[in-house]
């Protein structure tokens, strides 16, 4: 089956409404049921509960609260490197920016514009720079990490569709990262601006950043836009910046001539948070 036919389905379910199902049932605590699916999943998906700074799957009060569960203190050891990985996950793309097009997979792409939100003089910035396209999968640890020290400068809150993010998605529907609901995050780092963009996908029932807490919902269906250039919130390399409350993807833009990426890198290799993502270019 090709994988435009496979994704077929997803046009028609109804994305939202699932997505927000999901999210009040992982915030809820159901004592022994919450425990029962938690053991489920850690089950099916092969959960490392060792590396868990809690890992008693009947400590967690509710599905979320497992999900982004911390990891031990030393878990993921930063490599001496000017960029590192953010997350845990699998790369699904990266590379060179083609002027303002990204790289999704064979026969798509999207404009940086419409990744942040249809920000033009924000995506110039970006032009023919370099990006990386990083997915979390449900075993994943989902919290999200600094690949560089930044001060933020500003969050934009899209509004979009919830389709699946996974490989064969990705490979099935046009301009699936700017299609789907995504915060922005946007700093300014020693080599520059940088951007973090956080998709959602269907189920993910909200994304959270350590500056403002749960983003979404609510959902109002418009773009929101808050600016942070008056203060003072810098976020050292490897500190939290965020996480997602089920899994998704992780989208940066960095600008031309800043990053060399690891020679080891590659499309579909597995990835740890801290591990080496690249250099600074002098």
């Amino acid at each position: 089956m090709s994988d435009r036919l496979a994704v077929l389905p997803q046009y028609v379910l109804p994305k939202q409404a699932l997505t927000a199902l999901a999210g009040k049932f992982a915030s809820a605590q159901a004592g022994a049921l919450t425990t029962s699916v938690i053991r489920w999943f850690v089950g099916r998906y092969g959960v490392n509960m060792a590396e868990a700074a809690n890992p008693d799957i009947a400590g967690y009060a509710s599905f979320n609260e497992f999900f982004t569960r911390p990891l031990k203190e030393g878990a993921r050891p930063l490599a001496n490197a000017d960029f590192i990985c953010p997350v845990d996950g699998a790369i699904s793309q990266f590379g060179a920016i083609a002027r303002d097009q990204i790289f999704q997979a064979k026969g798509h792409a999207y404009s940086t514009t419409a990744l942040v939100g249809g920000d033009a003089a924000l995506a110039a910035r970006f032009e023919n720079g370099s990006f990386a396209t990083l997915y979390l999968s449900p075993k994943d640890y989902h919290r999200i990490h600094m690949p560089c020290a930044g001060k933020l400068l500003r969050m934009i809150h899209v509004p979009g569709e919830l389709f699946s993010v996974n490989p064969v998605t990705a490979r099935g529907v046009p301009g699936l990262f700017a299609r789907n609901e995504r915060v922005v995050c946007v700093f300014e780092g020693e080599a520059g601006p940088f951007v973090m963009a956080l998709v959602g996908a269907t189920i993910v029932g909200s994304m959270a950043t350590v500056w403002h807490g749960v983003v979404n919902p609510p959902r109002p269906g418009r773009l929101r836009d808050w600016r942070y250039e008056d203060q003072d919130l810098r976020y050292g390399r490897g500190a939290e910046m965020g996480r997602f409350l089920l899994g998704s993807t992780v989208v940066m833009l960095f600008p031309q001539g800043s990053l060399s990426f690891n020679p080891e890198w590659a499309p579909g290799r597995a990835i740890r948070m801290g591990e080496a993502m690249g250099a600074r270019i002098a």
